[in-house]
């Protein structure tokens, strides 16, 4: 039982990061990255497809996607829906390929990208928290049912404390990473 526990916390503590990094994904930073399009949808013949499932995206140089399409009547499809994203983007097409530059951050949008990349940590913090005390409320509600000795509570608990440290400290490196990439240039 106290295993069962243990891995369910684990495995969500690990969904909770996995969470936060997407987010961050989703937070652009003066550089291109491929990810910064993962959350755009494509209107493919009747049916919202996301844009990685109907064109090649690269890193053209540091400061340009070259987005290329598999069918070119997708084209001005993938510039609508780029345009219509809020990652405030300006696609441009030559009739083959479309090219997004990333323009470059001013210091008041790296500083609320920063508040917004700190407010996706502290989500994905209180997310690891609420899963440890759902844990130990577990280990409690066996204790009370006399199915587990106080000694293995306490053991579990520790574990899972152990768990939550682990998380925590994965949470603080990827915030730390973003808000470096975010603070320079």
């Amino acid at each position: 039982m106290i295993e069962d526990i243990i891995k369910d916390a684990d495995e969500r503590m690990e969904k909770s990061v996995a969470s936060m990094e997407q987010a961050f994904n989703k937070i652009r930073t003066g550089r291109a990255h491929p990810g910064i399009l993962d959350t755009v949808v494509v209107s493919y013949y009747g049916a919202d497809t996301p844009l990685n499932q109907l064109a090649n995206v690269t890193v053209e140089d540091g400061r340009n996607l070259l987005i290329s399409p598999w069918e070119k009547p997708l084209v001005p499809e993938i510039e609508k829906a780029i345009m219509k994203s809020d990652l405030g983007l300006n696609p441009s097409n030559n009739g083959d390929v479309i090219r997004v530059p990333m323009p470059a951050l001013t210091e008041e949008t790296r500083r609320e990208y920063t508040k917004q990349a700190k407010a996706e940590a502290e989500h994905a913090r209180v997310a690891v928290r609420n899963i440890r005390r759902d844990a130990n409320g577990d280990f409690k509600d066996l204790l009370k049912e006399k199915d587990i000795s106080e000694d293995e509570a306490r053991n579990a608990e520790e574990r899972i404390q152990k768990l939550t440290d682990k998380y925590i400290g994965e949470i603080e490196k990827a915030y730390s990473l973003k808000e470096e990439d975010l603070l320079s240039m």
